[in-house]
């Protein structure tokens, strides 16, 4: 049984490569709407890496990146503020966008 043995083959890194769309797509949302900023939230279990931006008025978009590196470095190049969101939390216009959207009649 192999349960014990050190693993041999080199580990694959975390995360996908990067989607140039997914990036084109979260510049567009950053300059098509003010105050934005960007919340890099943590690979789980079930997600990867995921980079959120929120709006002024709490509206926001979410996209995968493959790596927290990856997202700063986005950031950086669009003058966007970027926070870890296990450090900071989630903004309470975040919070509040989403409970607006829940009341809004369909």
């Amino acid at each position: 049984m192999a349960w014990f043995r050190r693993r041999t083959e080199p580990r694959r890194a975390a995360g996908r490569p990067v989607d140039r769309a997914d990036l084109e797509y979260l510049a567009e949302f950053v300059r098509s709407r003010r105050g934005v900023e960007a919340f890099i939230e943590p690979r789980t279990t079930v997600t990867e890496t995921t980079v959120l931006l929120v709006a002024h008025d709490g509206e926001w978009t979410r996209r995968r990146i493959e790596s927290p590196e990856i997202a700063r470095r986005w950031a950086h190049e669009l003058s966007v503020p970027i926070y870890d969101v296990r450090l900071m939390g989630y903004p309470q216009r975040y919070r509040d966008y989403n409970a607006r959207q829940k009341r809004r009649p369909a």
